[in-house]
């Protein structure tokens, strides 16, 4: 049996570059990096003190809910405005809004939600720093005062799936869900998982999200002492290339068959492919060099899709900038694409990694990218390191060979994933 197209109806998008899917494209298009330094705690001492922060942070213009604001945190802020936007782009309310009652129910009970979240944040402990150091180390004294000093709502606003929760809860979404919590693969995972639900006839639309806040004192220490953050710029691919920074924000999209997006009159603005996920399984840290990680990804979701590598437009690489992961990552494009290499860019010198949300807001920005037959240059680009030979780079944007698009994402433990999508 033919598995039913899988389409795109709705998308947001939420980071340092912008508060929507147009906004942030446009910051790639024009060279701007909205890095700069970091503002939510004094970081003037921290050997790094730069990230994408999202600018002029007002919890209100992302969730207007003043009281679910003390529910969840600021990573799930970022989650719920991303799929809000993708939901009221794709008309789903509206149209659920119109049918009778027994429709109505029906089709709530056929629309599922998938979300990628960040779930290493050391944030979440800090309400239990101050007592730990009254305590001084008595234990007994830490239990006395711990349900007067350790915010009540603590647990609430650490679990990982509140914005899978509140994304049901908001908008009365009750199909297949799930939350899933894989390093910087999580929110391209989540676009996978509500492909394969929609195939295989679980629902017939899904919102997909990946969402997360990376951005805190010890995570941009610990990836300082571990080499991986960059000295100046994230810069993808280039000879002077030395570590990646951090970003926050979000991306969504909403997801339907082909059939469920019709019966509607919905504007489709893409469609999903393939998708593939592997492991290396070599370590929570290392990488291969010869890529194989990331090749197989590549080469699963080229068979998912039923395309071959000269079917490929673009690709947005994961392109993180630190070296061992650059120069992996050009091998395994070179092992599936060889000397037909179709043009290649890396979106994370502009806003940051956004670790959970990396590889979704890739998705969001490369069916944005397709629409304008463009593919955008990566402005902090000057010469290929000669371990990426190979790879079509440019500080000048290009032009996309075909309508169609692989990204490329990779996490911590060597695990790799990769989606086609296709611009409609």
């Amino acid at each position: 049996m033919t598995p039913p197209r899988i389409v795109v109806t709705g998308s947001g998008a939420v980071c340092a570059a912008g508060m929507d899917p147009q906004a942030i494209l446009g910051a790639l298009l024009e060279g701007r990096c909205a890095i700069g330094p970091v503002t939510q705690w004094d970081a003037s001492g921290w050997p790094v003190p730069i990230a994408g922060e999202v600018p002029d942070f007002n919890p209100r213009a992302l969730v207007e809910d003043r009281k679910l604001h003390k529910l969840i945190r600021r990573t799930d802020l970022f989650g719920l405005y991303a799929a809000g936007r993708a939901i009221e782009g794709s008309g789903l309310l509206t149209h659920r809004a119109a049918l009778d009652a027994p429709a109505a129910a029906t089709f709530s009970d056929r629309s599922g939600v998938y979300v990628g979240a960040g779930g290493g944040n050391y944030q979440n402990q800090y309400d239990y720093l101050p007592l730990l150091s009254e305590a001084n180390g008595e234990l007994k004294a830490f239990g006395e005062k711990l349900l007067d000093t350790v915010n009540p709502m603590w647990l609430l606003r650490t679990l990982p799936n509140n914005v899978l929760g509140h994304i049901g809860i908001r908008h009365g979404l009750k199909g297949p869900n799930a939350c899933i919590t894989n390093h910087s693969i999580g929110g391209l995972l989540a676009v996978v998982e509500a492909m394969e639900a929609l195939r295989n006839g679980e629902c017939d639309r899904a919102v997909a999200v990946g969402h997360d806040a990376p951005i805190e004192p010890q995570m941009l220490l610990y990836y300082h002492r571990v080499g991986l953050a960059a000295s100046e710029a994230l810069r993808p691919f280039d000879a002077r290339h030395d570590g990646s920074q951090f970003g926050e924000g979000a991306a969504a999209l909403v997801l339907e068959t082909e059939a469920s997006a019709a019966a509607r009159g919905a504007t489709v603005i893409g469609e999903v492919l393939g998708g593939g996920s592997v492991s290396e399984a070599e370590g929570l840290f290392s990488i291969r060099e010869d890529g194989d990680g990331v090749a197989r990804a590549v080469e699963a979701a080229l068979a998912d899709a039923g395309l071959r590598p000269e079917d490929v437009g673009m690709i947005v690489a994961h392109g993180n900038g630190t070296p061992q992961s650059d120069r992996s990552e050009a091998a395994a494009l070179r092992r599936v694409f060889g000397a037909a290499m179709p043009p290649v860019a890396a979106f994370k010198w502009s806003f940051g990694h956004l670790i959970a949300a990396a590889g979704i807001l890739d998705v969001v920005l490369a069916l944005g990218a397709l629409e304008q037959r463009v593919v955008p240059g990566t402005a902090m680009f000057e010469t290929l390191d000669p371990q990426c030979a190979g790879l079509k780079v440019s500080r000048a944007t290009q032009t996309p060979r075909s309508d169609v698009a692989l990204v490329v994402c990779r996490g911590f433990a060597g695990t790799d994933a990769a989606l086609l999508v296709r611009r409609l």
